[in-house]
């Protein structure tokens, strides 16, 4: 089918689906509605902000719809009024129901941000970083009614680098699935694609991130601590407590040469500061020691290492 008599109905609503959705704008594709959550406030002032997929919708003439459920009859009758031949959805954040799935005539097609079965749910980028993948990447499958459990259509890897962060990483993995989502749907609308069912017994699930998973302690392994920092720098950021007060690690690495610390600090308890000069705040874990190179103390900004490395003290606690 041409690309401009194949209806689409896109569903996504962050940078990654908005990603996608323009890769379909650009493939000429014709994208009669797009659906995306509602408007949420944002920011110390709570301005009601539009997600990216509304704006980008919106500027490219595309009707928008963002109900607070697909639910109901009001949802149905709206999507099935465009009699879409396709439903593509990215990380729009609501489970299709059976009635939806049912309504275009080559189905749906999801793009989700694992090598599924590996992290079904709505955080596979972030566990992914969190325990410390090496490689990760795009699946595109057809949708059903459960939790990423579809029908595999294809897949793109990607590898982790060992400093990425989440932000970082859902960037390249959302220009890798627009990169190869429009030859996707032509081979599926063709016909040239034989979905393969998805081995359960290899699935693990990613739940949403829970804002007490940034809490971290010095005793842990630094690698271990650098996957939390990397993985949720966002939100709600990494961070060490003593008592009421909260240190947030925004940036770091784990140190690999161990020469940069003193010999009579090597086996400092966890928490100590073993260096403090320049760019270097370092700080001894469990196991290995951490340089932090971002950091945040409590009622206070943002700051670099290398301002304000020194205001801390070789051989005392970072708190």
């Amino acid at each position: 089918m041409d690309r401009r008599e194949l209806k689409i109905v896109f569903m996504g609503t962050p940078e990654f689906a908005a990603t996608n959705l323009k890769a379909l704008i650009d493939g000429g594709f014709n994208v009669a509605l797009a659906l995306c959550q509602p408007d949420k406030p944002v920011g110390r002032k709570n301005i009601l902000t539009a997600p990216p997929v509304k704006v980008l919708a919106q500027e490219n003439g595309i009707e928008v719809y963002q109900p607070d459920t697909l639910r109901n009859d009001e949802a149905l009758n709206k999507i099935a009024s465009y009699n879409a031949d396709l439903i593509v959805t990215a990380a729009y954040g609501k489970i299709l129901p059976r009635n939806i799935l049912d309504l275009p005539l080559y189905g749906c097609i999801n793009c989700h941000g694992s090598l599924l079965p590996a992290r079904r749910g709505s955080a596979p980028v972030q566990r992914a970083v969190l325990e410390g993948d090496k490689l990760t990447g795009v699946t595109f499958m057809k949708m059903d009614a459960g939790m990423d459990t579809g029908d595999i259509i294809d897949k793109i890897e990607v590898e982790i680098y060992p400093n990425e962060h989440s932000d970082s990483l859902m960037e390249r993995l959302a220009g890798a699935s627009a990169s190869m989502l429009p030859s996707i749907i032509d081979g599926w609308t063709e016909g040239k694609y034989v979905p393969v069912k998805q081995d359960d017994s290899l699935a693990t699930n990613c739940p949403p991130i829970r804002p007490e998973e940034g809490e971290f302690t010095w005793d842990q392994p630094a690698a271990d601590i650098h996957n939390r920092v990397r993985a949720l720098s966002s939100w709600p950021g990494a961070f060490v407590m003593k008592g009421e007060n909260k240190l947030k690690v925004l940036d770091s690495e784990v140190l690999e040469d161990e020469t940069a610390v003193p010999d009579e600090l090597k086996d400092a308890e966890p928490g100590t500061v073993v260096k403090a000069k320049g760019e270097n705040l370092i700080v001894k874990c469990g196991t290995g020691f951490l340089k932090v190179k971002e950091l945040q103390r409590p009622g206070g900004k943002r700051l670099k290492a290398r301002d304000c490395a020194h205001n801390f003290t070789v051989g005392n606690p970072v708190m």
